[in-house]
């Protein structure tokens, strides 16, 4: 599973840079203390980080980064400060920052919201139990006074409001080496992730960060429940736990369904998925064969084109991905 924080060990590799979702480090460093939270609230010049990425720093914690490491280390001081006398601080580097001794290599201005976050603050209570339901959250907040909710809100004056997405879901279905690379992959790229193999060993794989289900594929998709944040790659050789899958997963709010094969079987498929009632719109979310046509075979190979096409179907990038029924 990526590293969600740095426990400052492993202070000279970045890992805690990995974590692109601050609620974790930021409920982990709450469960010790106050923690500080930064965030970009103003870009100009195309920096590498966009307006909303957001650090955390707590007791032995640090947790996302917001530059390419030409800044970390003194929004890291001031977050320190913040935390000892509970000031919020605006921190601007590049042009017209106080501190130009302090470049930024990309040439881009960006500003910074550093505040100060006690574990109570029913802000953050709502944020973080907002996540733990899967459901979207709306941050606003100008370091001193902050709300949240599942609605927008209206910033008010020197406010900065932020959307929360839940955290993307991927579910994999099958058990052979391409199912297990996709899974450990998707784990690594920051995704709830679950492999379902029907019948399969009773021990999970050792796949950190990948959960594990043995029940029939119905079940475990109902159970799971499948919402607009969840992606399902069909990676198995088993033409009827395959064809369930699909069944379950096609009329779902799940925006991304993908299934292994080859391309000359998918007109009987699109044609028994029709027989058993699933209507062109639902047949149209369907990316087969799986993944973004990158040409590789090899499990690995085939994961890398999975999670791509995920991802492009998260940022709005369906062009690049192979539907099996054209709109």
């Amino acid at each position: 599973m990526v590293p969600m924080m740095n426990h400052r060990a492993d202070a000279e590799w970045p890992m805690h840079g990995m974590a692109e979702d601050a609620r974790p480090a930021l409920a982990e460093a709450l469960a010790r203390g106050p923690a500080a939270l930064a965030t970009i609230i103003a870009l100009d010049g195309g920096g590498p980080r966009p307006v909303g990425t957001q650090m955390v720093f707590g007791v032995e914690i640090v947790s996302g980064f917001l530059s390419g490491g030409c800044i970390e280390a003194d929004v890291e001081a001031h977050a320190r400060a913040c935390l000892a006398d509970g000031g919020p601080r605006r921190l601007v580097y590049g042009e017209g920052s106080p501190w130009p001794d302090i470049r930024l290599l990309c040439g881009a201005r960006i500003e910074i919201l550093v505040e100060r976050i006690m574990p109570d603050d029913a802000a953050v209570q709502t944020l973080l139990d907002l996540a733990r339901r899967r459901l979207p959250a709306f941050w606003v907040s100008d370091g001193a006074r902050r709300l949240c909710g599942e609605e927008p809100l209206a910033p008010w004056s020197g406010a900065f409001e932020r959307a929360h997405d839940p955290r993307t879901r991927l579910l994999v279905v099958g058990g052979d080496p391409t199912a297990l690379a996709v899974a450990s992959l998707g784990a690594q790229s920051g995704f709830e992730t679950t492999l379902i193999r029907p019948k399969g060993p009773s021990s999970p794989p050792p796949l950190p960060g990948v959960a594990y289900r043995r029940d029939g594929v119905d079940v475990a998709l109902a159970d799971i429940s499948l919402d607009a944040w969840t992606a399902v790659a069909v990676c198995g050789h088993d033409p009827e736990q395959d064809h369930a899958a699909l069944l379950a997963a096609l009329p779902s709010a799940a925006p991304y369904v993908g299934l292994l094969g080859a391309r000359r079987r998918l007109p009987e498929r699109l044609a028994r998925l029709r027989a058993d009632g699933l209507s062109e719109r639902d047949l149209i979310k369907l990316r087969a064969p799986i993944g973004l046509d990158l040409g590789g075979k090899a499990p690995f190979e085939v994961a890398v084109a999975v999670i791509g096409e995920v991802i492009a179907t998260r940022q709005g990038q369906p062009a690049l991905s192979r539907r099996a029924v054209q709109a």
